[in-house]
């Protein structure tokens, strides 16, 4: 049987442990290729170079922050069919009910610390695995 292609992830993320910690653990799945963008002034440069299946996008992050990232991306059309899941600690894992998961048909949010499980469910959703 043909081995199944890897999907691709780009993480846009100032926190250059996060972003290498959350790699680490998406591709020992063996099920993604990850790509890292730590400057989020280059952020939409790197997603049009990677092209990939979804981003996962920091909402804060100094200059540019994700939600400025992600109008920018709603405004390309080679970039606005791309999945985003948004990742803060803006909002704390408390205060989402315990499987709540901020969801709207172009873009999900998720507390950090994120756990590994949750988000992977909904890397799934979004790529139709």
């Amino acid at each position: 049987m043909e081995e199944q292609e890897k999907k691709k992830i780009m993480l846009v993320d100032d926190e250059v442990g996060f972003t290498t910690l959350l790699r680490m653990n998406l591709e020992k799945t063996g099920r993604f290729e990850v790509s890292i963008e730590n400057e989020a002034a280059s952020a939409i440069a790197s997603i049009r170079t990677a092209k990939p299946d979804l981003v996962l996008l920091d909402i804060v992050m100094p200059g540019k922050d994700g939600g400025d990232i992600l109008a920018e991306m709603q405004d390309d059309a080679t970039l606005s069919r791309i999945p985003v899941v948004m990742l803060t600690a803006l909002v704390a894992r408390e205060e989402m009910s315990a499987d709540a998961v901020a969801q709207s048909e172009a873009m999900t949010v998720l507390p950090k610390p994120v756990e590994l499980e949750k988000l992977m469910a909904v890397i799934e959703s979004h790529l139709g695995e």
